[in-house]
């Protein structure tokens, strides 16, 4: 089999050569480094001593040991997970299906101008949520809400543990509104106009069943890409936190996900061999979500 693998591999020596360079920059930058994070997730290391083999010793004391994690850490980010992924996708979908009944002239404007705030820098964002957001009188949402007189002091948006999670949920959903929107959008224009003429004699009597039985099905490739966007966009949203209150650590964990748990352990305890260990179990989470999306939106038998 080996044999026959090598020879087959030979007679199409020009098609691997092209795919080459993607290949090395492929396991370079994925493969090695997860590989590497997934040995030293077995290790004790602190970047200055040799790393000491302790078997599942990292995996145990998270599930008996860390109490950061399981108080602060892991429900955060199931909440953050949930409000910023299922329903910031769906309101993705939404936004996207409303602007696509508009004109495309007036379309082409409100896509611009929801597209945008993504294309600057996300330290860029952060800045104008920040002054949203001051804890002042001239923060605009304090501003705001006592010119209305609906509070009469001002409110510590960024500082209170009450209220830094429910930002970072409406900064990063506000913030998603890129390449998967866009591609969404896009998806619209693929599906066939006379599958709707079609369904109305089958009995479609409204827009949610054309939504649900036609057009959902027949943009699968777009939801699923939307989808994986999403994901990722949720695994890397967890600096936010930092980026709005400029601490590495939030008061009482509010805003503590498991991105800044990985941060906590590597760069502020230099505790690498359990950092490496977190990555591991958030690589699984996300390949667990990767699934899903592939199993609603992959193509089935027959597709």
């Amino acid at each position: 089999m080996m044999l026959s693998l090598l020879r087959r591999m030979w007679g199409e020596r020009v098609a691997y050569a092209f795919m080459a360079p993607f290949l090395l920059c492929f396991a370079a930058f994925i493969l090695l480094p997860v590989f590497m994070a997934i040995l030293m997730s077995f290790t004790s290391y602190d970047a200055f001593r040799s790393p000491h083999l302790i078997g599942f010793k990292n995996y145990a004391a998270l599930l008996t040991q860390d109490t950061i994690f399981m108080k602060y850490a892991l429900p955060n980010t199931i909440k953050f997970a949930f409000f910023v992924g299922p329903i910031g996708y769906l309101l993705t979908f939404f936004l996207a299906w409303l602007i696509y009944q508009l004109p495309k002239s007036v379309r082409d404007i409100v896509t611009l101008a929801m597209y945008a705030p993504s294309m600057a820098g996300g330290v860029a964002l952060v800045v104008v949520w920040q002054a949203a957001f001051s804890g002042d009188y001239v923060g605009y949402l304090n501003s705001f809400l006592m010119r209305m007189d609906w509070i009469q002091t001002p409110v510590l948006w960024l500082q209170d543990p009450k209220y830094l999670l429910n930002v970072m949920i409406l900064v990063t959903i506000w913030m998603s509104f890129g390449v998967g929107f866009l591609a969404m959008l896009a998806g619209f224009d693929t599906v066939n106009r006379e599958l709707y003429e079609a369904g109305r004699i089958d009995g479609i009597a409204n827009r949610l069943q054309e939504v649900f039985y036609i057009t959902v099905p027949s943009m699968k490739p777009q939801m699923l890409f939307s989808a994986v966007m999403a994901i990722v966009g949720t695994l890397k949203a967890g600096a936010i936190s930092v980026q709005l209150t400029g601490l590495p650590i939030t008061k009482q964990y509010a805003g503590h996900l498991m991105l800044n748990h990985i941060d906590d352990y590597a760069f502020i305890r230099f505790e690498l061999g359990y950092a490496s260990m977190l990555s591991v179990v958030l690589l699984l989470f996300s390949y667990a979500a990767m699934r899903l999306s592939y199993r609603l939106f992959g193509p089935k038998e027959g597709d």
